[in-house]
């Protein structure tokens, strides 16, 4: 039987952990049922603890998240020779790691979240209500703002403006176009790669999907990020962005912030329109 904790699904594996050979271990995967759609509005979530422990755990993921995270930036920006410090691939593996890490510990909590594309996008799959889907937004981006706020704490606010605060700008030699198309397309790999590796199919027919989902994540925000760095240093993470800009607030922070809400939200739309469409086929089953 499926098992619950306070309203929060523990796992999404409900056969037997015996699987058949031969014929019958193929009709036997085929024998799945896809999780009912969240609905638009759930008022009894309000009520609910697990509601707003599931908020909590996102704010608290987010904030881990962002001071890791900027604090990498800042201390390789810091050094004169890119070699003396851990580097691109370094910055790449901080936010890939803290993903994997993070989504691994609060994916039975809220899901393991930690981006409000990934939310919005989850949101377009009916895998949790607007009610849901908002307030973990709020929450994403409070953890963010909280977290880039003890990095210049840390920092000291002269050392934190030098190295431009962690925040999210087009590079030079890149158009305003260019970091929103880099955005889009690292988003879509985000987002498409939570999709496949929380889907509810592989999940019945593996029940190990659920527990190796963060890898895959996390994975994916590492090739994202050594791709994308030297266009945009990389957000496809709105709340990443937009803690960095509030705490840093200079000028050219914000004259591109548009960018890293635009581009992750249509990634995230187009990422979740091409699995429920495509890959799952969903406007063209008949029952």
């Amino acid at each position: 039987m499926e098992r619950r904790e306070d309203g929060v699904h523990l796992g999404t594996h409900r056969f037997r952990d015996g699987r058949p050979l031969g014929t019958s271990a193929q009709i036997h995967d085929k024998d799945y049922k896809d999780p009912p759609a969240a609905p638009l509005f759930e008022v009894a979530e309000l009520s609910c603890w697990s509601f707003y422990r599931a908020g909590i755990a996102e704010f608290t993921a987010t904030f881990l998240f962002e001071y890791i995270a900027i604090l990498t930036v800042i201390e390789v920006s810091k050094s004169p020779m890119k070699c003396s410090s851990v580097g691109v691939q370094g910055i790449a593996w901080a936010f890939g790691g803290m993903i994997f890490t993070l989504v691994y510990c609060t994916s039975g909590i809220s899901g393991g979240h930690i981006n409000p594309a990934v939310t919005f996008g989850l949101f377009l799959g009916r895998k949790l209500s607007f009610t849901r889907a908002l307030f973990y937004m709020v929450m994403q981006c409070g953890g963010a703002v909280c977290g880039a706020g003890v990095v210049k704490g840390f920092q000291g606010r002269m050392e934190f403006e030098l190295h431009g605060g962690g925040a999210n700008v087009v590079s030079t030699g890149y158009s305003k176009v260019d970091g929103l198309g880099a955005e889009i397309i690292g988003t879509f790999v985000l987002v498409y790669t939570v999709f496949s590796a929380t889907d509810a199919k592989l999940s019945a027919r593996d029940s190990r999907v659920p527990i190796l989902a963060p890898l895959p994540i996390g994975f994916a925000v590492f090739l994202v990020h050594l791709a994308t760095i030297p266009i945009t240093g990389t957000g496809i993470n709105p709340a990443r962005s937009l803690g960095a800009a509030i705490i840093y607030n200079k000028e050219q922070a914000w004259n591109e912030h548009w960018i890293f809400w635009a581009g992750p939200f249509a990634g995230a739309a187009i990422a979740a329109a091409y699995h429920q469409i495509i890959i799952r086929s969903f406007l063209f089953k008949t029952s």
